[in-house]
């Protein structure tokens, strides 16, 4: 049987998605394409896998947003991802370690999209 093998993208809408690109290339550091978008590749030490999950409509877990949606991405420092975030004028929301998961952060994009900041355990 066919199966679903990886993650393809997260695709969403904008209200100046020039701009948005801009912030996450000066910001989190990506590598925007002609197109618009950008290619992110599994690299060093990260998750083998990415993770689909549909959450209650009544979470509290996408607070501050009030989008439909977060976006998590996997970082290899991140306390050191955290810290130059910050020397770049972002907000982080907030942090909690996980035992079995990893360390977390929130910050939230200029469109009021939260992001998860992820450096998963070894």
């Amino acid at each position: 049987m066919a199966r679903i093998t990886a993650l393809g993208g997260v695709f969403f809408r904008s209200p100046d998605p020039q701009a948005l690109a801009a912030w996450y290339r000066d910001k989190l550091g990506f590598s925007i394409e002609d197109w618009g978008g950008a290619l992110i590749s599994a690299q060093g030490k990260g998750p083998p896998h990415g993770v689909w999950a549909p959450f209650d409509n009544n979470t509290n877990y996408f607070k501050p947003s009030s989008r439909e949606f977060m976006i998590n991405f996997a970082v290899d420092d991140l306390d050191g991802f955290l810290a130059a975030l910050e020397a770049n004028g972002v907000e982080v929301k907030g942090r909690q370690q996980m035992d079995g998961m990893g360390k977390f952060a929130w910050i939230l994009d200029p469109d009021g999209t939260k992001i998860e900041l992820w450096e998963p355990e070894e």
